[in-house]
């Protein structure tokens, strides 16, 4: 006997390697189905949102198709803020969840395609006779429209049997958008008559630009011209000649960087959504500058873009190089005119801030000069998320990943430590969490520290309070009291999982960073660094939104 819920599984495991989540009721026969007759590699989280989590996270890091299930009810519920973060990052993901009968809902049932709707996410339903179909409708939902969809499997159909699997059609995915025309064509010809001309050209590149495939041909436009590059923060690395690129704009940014893109006479943007972090809030710009952008939206998604060509970063990054080429003028020397090392320097701090804690930009600076070279990092939401941007460079953006900021949420942390090790099974992968998101997620330490092993580590950024809150609320005269933790001794909850955890209130304490990342990754340990930090020393980033707020 074949089950509906198996012909969702092996349907499903034509185009996915893994699956993250919880087993339950109304997953029990698909997760049977996966583990027996597939090749896929399903992992077991602790909660349900660490299975979407770690899923999207396994997108991030790899570029394929994430996968993730849970049961009804509760299970499904306790996935939606992890859902919304997916839905609002435009991961494609495919999450497989039981529902209620077909005959109609139990007391401990709810309306989970309601609720899928709310935070944007489709739901397709599977039936007896349509499972196989309806789960090739649904990838090809989710990788078309970049997003996740829910698969639902209702209780009373899921062991019914269904027969041989049908030889379901793969999903229909469209060409790249290249948009042509005489309006585009005149706006790429302009372009890159600017660039051509330029004195102080900049190029500034998003993750749209890394998913389009968009590198190798910025960096032959970026030589073409002599523009400076740089990326937002989830498009880091994209550039090939990283000695002229000044890193990530807006608060993450050095001053000195920032202040050498304000001087850019013109800038061409591809697969930026140009937010008010990357655009500084407006400031990132000179009122001068003449700004292009490239991207798939419908129309320019800032007031300051004063060019705008919707198509497919690389290919019209290619155009856009022909042309400069065709014109063939002598490319810019500002990239070569100025000292773009100190440019990109960071203030590292003192080491200790005047309330005797630790500066995090100097644990921060210390941590970057002994991490792997070989590294993920990922990153939880909260006031740290300026530290590892500002301090711990990746070589591209698959290796960077901040997934909760899309929905500014917390607590996504160590779930998405195993879903970046099982996509880059090579690398060493880095947590960046506050305590209070930290604790939020504990439930999936455990994990983290089981897939990763000996090649995780967490920097847990310890200033007993959630910070965010403290500096935005907090200044502004609230009462302070709700937004404090009491110390929580994080070194010791590692060690109950099979971690070593090391306390680092002192900066030669991170000195077993260094014997660690030495050691071979078979005799060493899952390794947590529990910093004691001031909470006083307020990240650029939120320094530009307190600005903002006042």
């Amino acid at each position: 006997m074949t089950s509906v819920s198996a012909h969702v599984a092996l349907t499903l495991a034509r185009h996915i390697d893994h699956v993250f989540g919880v087993m339950g009721n109304g997953n029990a026969y698909f997760l049977d189905a996966l583990e027996r007759s597939t090749d896929v590699e399903f992992t077991a989280v602790r909660h349900e949102a660490g299975g979407v989590v770690a899923a999207d996270a396994y997108h991030r890091a790899s570029g394929r198709l994430a996968a993730a299930t849970t049961t009804y009810g509760a299970g499904f519920t306790n996935t939606l803020t992890a859902l919304a973060e997916a839905v609002q990052a435009h991961v494609p993901l495919v999450l497989v969840v039981g529902d209620e009968p077909t005959s109609g809902p139990r007391p401990w049932d709810v309306d989970q395609i309601a609720l899928a709707s709310a935070v944007g996410a489709r739901t397709y339903t599977v039936g007896r006779a349509d499972a196989a179909a309806t789960t090739v409708i649904a990838i090809e939902h989710a990788l078309t429209y970049r997003v996740p969809t829910v698969l639902a499997i209702p209780y009373d159909v899921a062991a019914r049997d269904a027969g041989p699997v049908p030889e379901a059609p793969d999903p229909r995915l469209p060409a790249p958008l290249v948009t042509r025309g005489p309006f585009t064509q005149a706006t790429v010809h302009e372009i890159g008559q600017a660039l051509a001309g330029a004195r102080r050209p900049f190029l500034l590149a998003g993750r749209g630009a890394w998913i389009s495939g968009a590198g190798e041909a910025l960096g032959v436009l970026a030589d073409a011209t002599g523009a400076l590059t740089a990326s937002t923060a989830l498009g880091r690395g994209i550039f090939p000649k990283p000695e002229f690129d000044l890193g990530v704009t807006g608060g993450f940014g050095a001053e000195g960087a920032m202040a050498l893109v304000h001087e850019a006479d013109v800038a061409v943007v591809f697969g930026a959504s140009l937010n008010q972090f990357t655009m500084r809030f407006g400031d990132l710009f000179a009122p001068g500058t003449r700004v292009f952008q490239v991207d798939v939206a419908p129309t320019a998604t800032h007031p300051h873009v004063s060019g705008y060509v919707r198509g497919d970063a690389r290919a019209v990054a290619e155009t856009i190089a022909h042309e400069v080429h065709r014109i063939a003028a002598e490319p810019s020397d500002w990239r070569e005119s100025v000292d773009l090392a100190a440019a990109r320097r960071h203030d590292a701090g003192e080491g200790v801030a005047p309330d005797g804690r630790l500066d995090p930009r100097s644990v921060a600076a210390r941590i970057g000069e002994l991490l792997p070279e070989d590294r993920v990092v990922v990153s939880d939401g909260g006031h740290f998320i300026g530290w590892a941007n500002m301090f711990w460079p990746v070589a591209s953006p698959d290796r960077m990943m901040m997934i909760g900021t899309a929905f500014q949420s917390i607590g996504q942390g160590w779930p998405s430590v195993a879903g970046a090790a099982l996509a880059k099974p090579s690398s060493t992968v880095v947590l960046t969490t506050g305590d209070g998101g930290g604790l939020m997620a504990l439930a999936d330490l455990e994990t983290a520290v089981r897939v990763a092993g000996g090649r995780g580590l967490a920097v847990v950024w310890n200033d007993a309070a959630y910070g965010a809150e403290v500096n935005l609320y907090g200044l502004k005269g609230l009462a302070k009291e709700p937004m404090l933790i009491p110390e929580v001794d994080f070194a010791a909850l590692a060690g109950g999982v099979g971690a070593e955890g090391v306390v680092v209130r002192r900066m030669d304490d991170l000195d077993r960073l260094a014997s660690w990342a030495a050691e071979p990754e078979a005799s060493r340990r899952f390794l947590v660094l529990d910093c004691r930090i001031s909470g006083a020393v307020v990240a650029p980033y939120q320094q530009e939104i307190i600005r903002v707020n006042s």
